[in-house]
């Protein structure tokens, strides 16, 4: 690990220009507790599309050398899938005035620096850039306390976010397959939201 690391940002279609690094750190990451997802290359890829058909899309990523170490993206509630946005129109929240957080992810070697709030700092100021947004908002998986593959030393993400004036709330949840680590199909996983408005 070197100790001078670099920082670039992305905006819309420019993001599709580092879709296989994104991909790759997101496979990484995202198979610990409590994703346990079991991704490809391929499926991220068709994901990540949705950011490049969004003028409004935004990432920020950090690079220790030619890697990809983190990486935290934002896009309008509006032009998310239907399966992020749906939970909001049907229950009376105005997608127009929303902005999405998808994922913030960092190699554990990199944690406890400081990135996770600089994450949360550039997609805050990204959406406020607009004067038109009344609130951000972001999804985690929910996972059985008593889940077989959770680690002794698991620290859940909670006391982090609201710290950061994020609420969780309990009456929007969407439902998102992917499999996980040992399966062969995908399987649906409720996610529940947290929101700060701004």
């Amino acid at each position: 690990m070197t100790e001078k690391l670099t920082y670039i940002q992305k905006k819309g279609a420019e993001i599709e220009s580092v879709f296989d690094d994104l991909a790759s750190l997101r496979i990484a990451v995202f198979r610990e507790f409590p994703y346990l997802y079991d991704g490809s290359i391929e499926y991220e890829k068709e994901y990540l599309k949705t950011y490049t058909q969004s003028e409004r899309s935004f990432l920020f990523a950090v690079y220790d050398g030619e890697k990809m170490i983190g990486a935290t993206t934002c896009i309008p509630l509006k032009d998310e899938t239907a399966e992020i946005s749906e939970p909001f129109t049907e229950t009376g929240f105005d997608v127009h005035a929303v902005f999405y957080f998808g994922e913030s992810i960092l190699l554990p070697e990199y944690r406890g620096k400081g990135l996770g709030n600089r994450f949360f700092d550039e997609r805050e100021a990204h959406a406020q850039s607009f004067k038109e947004y009344k609130m951000c908002c972001f999804c985690s998986v929910e996972r059985d306390e008593n889940h077989p593959l959770k680690p002794a030393d698991y620290r859940s993400n909670e006391v982090f976010w609201k710290k950061r004036g994020y609420v969780n709330v309990p009456g929007i949840h969407a439902a998102m397959e992917w499999p996980d680590i040992g399966e062969t199909v995908s399987s649906a996983k409720k996610m529940t939201f947290w929101i700060k408005h701004i």
